[in-house]
C-alpha cells in the first residue's frame, strides 16, 4: 500500500517498495485514483525502491499519460541511479522529469 500525500499544487505517491510485476496492479489502481481525485502535479517518489521491472514501467507510463491529457505533469524522484540509468537510457526523462536520489 502506497502513502499518498496530497497538497493544493501536487500529489505525492510513495510505494515504498519494489515497482515490479506482483504489486504493478495495486500500484497502477493507486495511482490512477490519485491522478482522478488531485489537481497538479503528480510526484511518485522512489525512495526505498531498488528495483522497477518493465510492467513498472508500463505503470508509470500510464499514469504520464493519463496526466496529459489534461495538461498536468509528472514526476518521478528519489530514483536510484540504476533506476535512472534505464529511465535515461529509455529516453523517459524527456517525456516527464526524472530526478535521481
Amino acid at each position: 500500500m502506497s502513502e499518498i500525500v496530497n497538497s493544493a499544487d501536487q500529489t505525492i505517491v510513495k510505494p515504498g517498495e519494489d515497482v515490479v510485476a506482483s504489486m504493478a496492479e495495486a500500484f497502477k489502481g493507486e495511482l490512477l485514483s490519485a491522478v482522478d481525485s488531485s489537481q497538479g502535479t503528480l510526484v511518485i517518489d522512489l525512495d526505498g525502491v531498488n528495483m522497477v521491472d518493465s510492467v513498472g514501467i508500463g505503470v508509470i507510463i500510464a499514469a504520464h499519460n493519463s496526466l496529459s491529457h489534461s495538461n498536468r505533469k509528472l514526476k518521478v524522484i528519489n530514483v536510484a541511479q540504476d533506476i535512472y540509468g534505464l529511465f535515461s537510457t529509455m529516453r523517459l526523462n524527456r517525456r516527464f522529469t526524472v530526478e535521481a536520489a
